[in-house]
């Protein structure tokens, strides 16, 4: 039986990683020498009218927050919802679901865009090991702009 990893022991691949260094060489590490920190994507402005989905709150909370910026007494006429990644398909859940309670009086625009991340790697033994990578990836985002239609 397979050892349990945890997420982040997950997300390591387990072979030698090779990076670029500034001279243009590059630099092999064996992952296991090294602990991977992903830093927070970074937000776009946030305004009263954004809402940033992930996948730890529950789904029900984040619909009755979407419900309630459309139909409070903020009187938002149209809210963005945020998605990254895995909870891409929660984004467009949400989004979907606030047009079938309006019965068709909402409408939707969609645009999706790469977004550029950074993860940190640590040495687990700073006396052993080398300095501190970092290493850039790319992770797919949707920006759906729910609205009501100007009459």
């Amino acid at each position: 039986m397979a050892d349990p990893r945890s997420q982040v022991s997950a997300s390591v691949p387990q072979k030698p990683l090779g990076f670029s260094a500034s001279e243009g060489t590059t630099i092999e590490m064996d992952p296991m020498e090294y602990t991977l920190r992903k830093r927070l994507p970074r937000k776009l402005p946030k305004r009263r009218n954004d809402v940033y989905i992930n996948m730890k709150t529950d789904f029900k909370a984040q619909l009755a927050r979407c419900q309630k910026l459309l139909d409070g007494g903020a009187g938002h006429r149209e809210i963005c919802i945020h998605g990254l990644g895995l909870a891409i398909n929660r984004a467009i859940n949400i989004a979907l679901q606030l047009q079938a309670f309006s019965q068709g009086a909402l409408q939707l625009a969609a645009n999706t865009s790469t977004v550029e991340l950074i993860d940190d790697l640590e040495p687990d033994d700073p006396d052993e090991a080398g300095e501190p990578l970092t290493r850039t990836r790319n992770n797919s985002a949707i920006h759906i702009k729910v609205f009501y239609p100007s009459a």
